[in-house]
């Protein structure tokens, strides 16, 4: 089992000598390795058992951040400019110091500065980028806590540098640039119309399907391992005792100790802070089945819906 702590000086240790580190963000903890070596890096793919096609976002402090990669776009500089630290993810022409074991293969990669104070600090000491999935099996839920990372991967991490609970909740809105224009292709913690404000109109090309061009793309993807019924209406469900509701904002006529609720006020962003934890504690009730019923698509609701219909997706 790895040890737990907040010692910044004992994660670069590990991370200097090619371990792992499980590290705090504001939108999940990552499973982080040195992202310019290749035996770091197939360490975290190992770990995870993700596949060797889905390529990894690699962190740094923002002074450093461009460095990994050979072309920034002048609206990409008005990303990061705004919303660094922070949930934003960038897909650029990679450095050629960057191997394609991080990239799985691709021409690009995606770079973000999160926005934690331990984890900013840990990335002001090292001169390598962390490359950092979430630190959880490929395809379940995602963590949120160091004790989420320890009940799934406390085996394979060295050690988890525990920051607290995540205050976003989901992971980081990926953006890239085709033919110079922006394209949006991962919904998270920063919403389409934050980015819209700052660029203007941009392309939503969100995969559902496998060899993806970034991160967290994958059909099937933050599920647990109960079934998850996403529904438009509640009254589409089919109900028993055993059935636990995911409720935004709304009550049902049923017991109230199967009514679980991500937000009484119509407040997205702690539905999103909320939504991996509660359905990791659904996963481990007596409940045999999670029904949730779609949010409305506006400002984070759409990255959460986005997450419950890959949860919800059976292969």
């Amino acid at each position: 089992m790895s040890k737990v702590g907040t010692s910044i000086e004992t994660a670069s240790s590990i991370l200097k000598n090619n371990g792992l580190v499980a590290i705090p963000t504001e939108t999940v903890y990552g499973l982080a390795g040195n992202g310019l070596n290749p035996i770091s890096v197939l360490k975290i793919f190992s770990a995870k058992k993700r596949p060797s096609f889905d390529p990894l976002i690699i962190h740094s402090s923002k002074d450093k951040i461009f460095n990994w990669v050979s072309y920034v776009p002048d609206k990409a500089q008005l990303l990061a400019d705004k919303f660094w630290p922070g949930p934003l993810t960038l897909v650029l022409p990679k450095a050629d110091i960057i191997p394609y074991e991080t990239t799985s293969g691709l021409d690009t990669v995606g770079v973000r500065v999160p926005r934690h104070s331990l984890t900013l600090e840990l990335l002001s000491q090292l001169d390598f980028p962390l490359a950092a999935p979430s630190a959880n099996p490929f395809s379940y839920i995602s963590p949120t806590t160091a004790q989420h990372v320890i009940d799934q991967l406390g085996n394979e991490v060295d050690y988890v540098l525990d920051g607290g609970s995540c205050n976003v909740g989901i992971e980081s809105t990926i953006v890239g640039f085709e033919k110079g224009q922006p394209v949006i292709y991962r919904l998270g913690g920063l919403s389409i119309e934050e980015i819209e404000s700052v660029i203007g109109k941009v392309e939503l090309q969100i995969n559902y399907s496998s060899n993806p061009k970034a991160p967290g793309m994958a059909k099937v993807h933050y599920a647990p391992q109960k079934p998850l019924v996403l529904v438009d209406d509640f009254s589409e469900a089919v109900d028993d005792a055993h059935t636990a509701y995911v409720l935004f904002n709304e009550q049902l006529e049923i017991d109230s100790n199967r009514q679980f609720f991500l937000s009484k006020s119509d407040n997205y962003f702690e539905a999103a802070a909320q939504l991996y934890a509660l359905l990791r504690y659904l996963d481990i009730s007596e409940f045999s089945k999670i029904v949730v019923k779609r949010l409305p698509d506006i400002s984070l609701g759409t990255a959460i819906n986005d997450r419950l219909l890959r949860a919800a997706t059976k292969s």
